[in-house]
């Protein structure tokens, strides 16, 4: 297993931020924050799968072509592969845990399709 996070560790996109809240033998744990009209880039990722548990706010997740809304308590699981993206169509924040599980776990295990920000995938 290989993990490049470090607890602790944070960033701020275009679309609001997120930070690692916790680290274990194959997973990591992160809280991400989505803007009010923001939303991530569809996105997929080769070696790692996710679960996405909403904590608080409203919005959609599109997950492989269907769009699905999300309210606090809502649970997505997000397999390896899967083409994904949360936005925040709410007026207030959009939060959400985030709990990683692969052989790999890296920030760059990502491959974009679309992004608002024109981001080139890494």
């Amino acid at each position: 297993m290989e993990n490049k996070y470090k607890l602790g560790e944070s960033d701020t996109r275009p679309w609001g931020k997120w930070k690692v809240t916790k680290i274990g033998e194959g997973f990591i744990e992160k809280e991400i924050t989505v803007n009010p009209g923001e939303i991530l880039s569809l996105q997929r990722h080769n070696h790692r799968e996710e679960e996405w548990t909403i904590k608080k706010g409203s919005g959609h997740i599109t997950l492989e072509g269907r769009r699905y809304p999300v309210k606090a308590g809502d649970v997505f699981q997000i397999p390896l592969g899967a083409w994904h993206r949360i936005e925040n169509s709410g007026k207030t924040l959009l939060v959400f845990h985030e709990t990683q599980r692969g052989e790999i776990l890296d920030e760059n295990d990502i491959e974009r399709k679309d992004d608002k920000y024109n981001r080139q995938e890494s």
